[in-house]
């Protein structure tokens, strides 16, 4: 070797040692990522909430927690605010253990379907398939028998209120029997019941001849029963394949797609029950209209009548801008209107609500017809009395109605001036007076009301402040502190919570919130690569508001840990908590809207802070969010990095009817068309259709410059794996690199196969934003995935 190329070698192995010596200063710290995931860390800490299981007609209800100090049970009176344990853990652990010869852990009881019978002062659960009853009085144990595969498979019966009848389907005809008598006959109440127009809450169920669950339901007064039947028999198929089966199988579903013809077909029908006769009632009014009968969801109403005479009915276009409240009359079938709104360009389906108050003297209704939703007071015949509630603020969930206070407690959003998503608890009287606050700190609460009088179990927090529980009384006042989240065993790990921060939207007007993760070693003088967490809305956005360990919260901080900086933010048409304007803003627009402002926000950030590398921008979600990632990728190529696009619909033309057409909006056609009547004369009729294009990424795969992994699973029925196969094909016909994994059997969520997502996707980051290319790193996934 002559002296030129010893030199030439020497210097090359001198620049790959330098090389080498970067290369390891960005290694990820993928140890940091597995210590302090959200799964470890609620295993650390424990529960962060209390959820009260309210005792009927009674100011008392129990609790289970867990801390490190094991779980709990606790019971608490409102009345005499008090706490106590519920049982004596040791001495349960004790009887258990003589009972099964075998050592119980007192500080982890498994007791699984635990229920408690405050008339009796016991309560019921089991272990290991044994039925066991728990006297409190004595701290007495009684074994009782097995489980038996009828009570396991007991999920085909619906009770009536007071478990006099039990309805059911089979064949997807109604039937009912009396539930006191395991030889009851059955009665049946249908004959025209099939697969896709079927009284079975599973429609596409083709099991013949056994006992299944209805959709059917009781009225309080058990002498009829009503049912919302959708006819579904000229809606078009879908399907996905097991392929982890014995055999692959196919799984066929129905599926209606934005402006397709043929979408199901709502009906409602009510059962006297000493009769058996069955009444159809008349709802007919719009083309491809959407029904809801007896709504008595949380959030979305509470169309409820005390006496079966009457059904609430809420009706709605196919283009979701005009609701009508239908009074039906459960003997004829005859409706009538009691109220209608129109809205656009869409209802905020988050927190429609109708109280119905006295069975029909009075209603509240929820309205966005100021640009902010508010309360309104109407009399029996659905004219207008008063506003409840007015203010650039949003009322949300009606929490609780007082009829003899005439009083409404409610959740409210941007009414403090602290963070406009924080939920506030509100009581005010029906003619609008006595407006009161009754959360004061500043933070988001988390309200459970109680089932008789007025009390309320509060979970208060921010993600810098660990959760404080407390039971209020009427007027807002704490009367017992429950629990308190202590995060010391994680802080003394270096565990820090996340930063609260406010920015602007593209607009340099509207602000936006989000919430930023650091790695616990961070350094302020080094430069960190972002990361964008992302979900475009408009049901939520993608940052959490109150402490939590989990979900997102804890994900998150386990991908900054590898050595990023993690965000997520919210975009002009993200939270229904906002004004109507805010919350409409993509429609129309589906694919493009939220793009701007994630761009700007993530600009905004690098010139507050310099530790932010805005050369290294990585971005990622799921499903919408698995949707905007890709579309911030393609449509803003020199600017993002990288993106980690999970179960996207990425062609909301194959999503589903109502929210692709809701939240973009589809187009009513009518023409005049001539036909034949029956007498052979010709008559003209308008023809309806509707027509709806929604953008796709499949459009900008010529635009990829970055890193794409796209994730699906094979047996997603939400959002279809077309959605990615399409968005592929695309990039493969454009000459694209890009990297897909399809995840076996699973649906639109990954359950166990979770964990395995979550490390892949830290590898795909510290691939493409860090350098580190190591493939020696394990997994340290849960020991079962099934």
């Amino acid at each position: 070797m002559n002296i030129s190329t010893l030199i030439k070698t020497l210097m090359a192995a001198v620049c790959l040692v330098v090389i080498n010596q970067e290369y390891v200063s960005a290694q990820a710290n993928f140890e940091a990522a597995e210590r302090f995931t959200g799964e470890r860390m609620q295993n650390l800490i424990g529960d962060t909430d209390v959820y009260p299981r309210w005792i009927e007609d009674t100011n008392t209800f129990w609790y289970e927690y867990e801390n490190p100090d094991g779980k709990n049970w606790y019971f608490v009176n409102a009345d005499r605010p008090s706490q106590r344990p519920l049982f004596d853990r040791e001495n349960m652990a004790a009887q258990l253990s003589e009972i099964f010869e075998r050592p119980f852990n007192h500080l982890d009881l498994d007791l699984e379907d635990f229920e408690y019978d405050d008339d009796k002062e016991r309560f019921t659960f089991h272990v290991d398939s044994i039925n066991f009853t728990y006297n409190i009085n004595g701290n007495q144990l009684v074994k009782g028998d097995s489980l038996k595969d009828e009570e396991k498979n007991e999920r085909w019966a619906t009770y009536s209120p007071d478990s006099t009848w039990i309805a059911f389907t089979k064949n997807h005809n109604l039937f009912l029997m009396r539930s006191d008598d395991p030889d009851s006959t059955e009665i049946q109440l249908t004959e025209d019941g099939e697969r896709w127009f079927s009284y079975q809450a599973d429609q596409g169920d083709t099991t013949s001849n056994e006992r299944l669950r209805t959709r059917a339901n009781f009225f309080d007064d058990e002498t009829k029963l009503y049912i919302q039947r959708t006819d579904n028999r000229d809606v078009d198929e879908l399907w996905v394949i097991n392929s982890l089966g014995e055999r692959p199988e196919l799984e066929t579903y129905k599926y209606s797609m934005p402006g397709e013809d043929e979408i199901g077909v709502d009906q409602i029908e009510v059962f006297d029950i000493e009769s058996r006769k069955r009444v159809i009632m008349d709802t007919d009014k719009w083309e491809d209209q959407d029904l809801r009968a007896n709504y008595g969801g949380h959030q979305t109403g509470d169309y409820r009548a005390n006496s079966s005479d009457k059904l609430y009915i809420y009706r709605e276009n196919r283009t979701s801008d005009k609701v009508d409240i239908l009074i039906g009359n459960t003997e004829t079938g005859e409706t009538e209107v009691l109220l209608s709104e129109t809205s656009e360009p869409y209802f905020n389906w988050s927190y429609q609500y109708l109280g119905i108050i006295e069975d029909g003297k009075e209603y509240i209704w929820w309205s966005e017809r100021t640009g902010w939703g508010q309360l309104y007071r109407y009399d029996s015949e659905g004219n207008l009395k008063n506003r409840i509630t007015q203010g650039n603020f949003v009322v949300g969930d009606v929490v609780k109605i007082d009829t003899a206070a005439s009083t409404i407690y409610f959740e409210g959003y941007g009414r403090e001036g602290d963070h406009p998503y924080y939920t506030h608890l509100y009581s005010v009287k029906f003619d609008g007076s006595s407006f009161r606050h009754l959360t004061p700190e500043n933070a988001d609460h988390s309200i459970y009301e109680s089932d008789k009088d007025n009390f309320f179990v509060d979970n208060f927090s921010r993600v810098d402040m660990p959760t404080r529980s407390v039971l209020r009384d009427r007027n807002g006042k704490i009367i017992l502190d429950l629990q308190q989240v202590d995060m010391s065993p994680a802080e003394e790990m270096g565990w820090m919570s996340p930063e609260e921060f406010q920015i602007k939207a593209a607009d340099g007007v509207t602000d936006l919130y989000g919430v930023m993760w650091k790695p616990f070693d961070f350094d302020s003088t080094k430069s960190y690569p972002i990361i964008s967490y992302v979900y475009p809305g408009p049901q939520t956005e993608p940052f959490p508001i109150d402490f939590s360990l989990t979900g997102y919260t804890g994900r998150n901080q386990a991908l900054a840990q590898l050595g990023f900086v993690v965000v997520a933010f919210g975009n002009r048409g993200g939270s229904p908590m906002r004004s109507r304007y805010y919350h409409t803003y993509g429609y129309g627009d589906l694919r493009d809207y939220p793009l701007q402002d994630n761009k700007y926000g993530i600009e905004q950030l690098a010139a507050r802070h310099s530790f932010i590398d805005a050369g290294k921008v990585g971005i990622f979600g799921h499903s919408g969010g698995g949707f905007m990632s890709t579309a911030a990728l393609l449509t803003y190529p020199d600017f993002y990095d990288v993106a980690v696009s999970s179960a996207g619909n990425h062609d909301n033309n194959v999503y589903n009817t109502w929210w692709s057409e809701t939240h973009h909006g589809v187009e009513e056609k009518r023409k005049t068309v001539k036909e034949m009547s029956a007498d052979s004369t010709e008559v003209e009729k308008d023809e309806i259709t509707f027509e709806s294009k929604i953008e796709t990424n499949a459009a900008l795969a010529k635009n990829l410059k970055g890193h794409l992994l796209l994730v699906h699973g094979d047996m997603d029925n939400n959002v279809h794996p077309a959605n990615t196969i399409r968005l592929a094909d695309a990039l493969i016909k454009a000459g694209k690199r890009f990297d897909m994994m399809i995840l076996p059997g699973r649906r639109h969520g990954f359950g166990p196969y979770q964990p395995y997502f979550e490390r892949q996707k830290w590898y795909y980051f510290a691939q493409h934003l860090l350098g580190d290319y190591r493939t020696n790193i394990d997994f340290n996934l849960p020991e079962d995935l099934d």
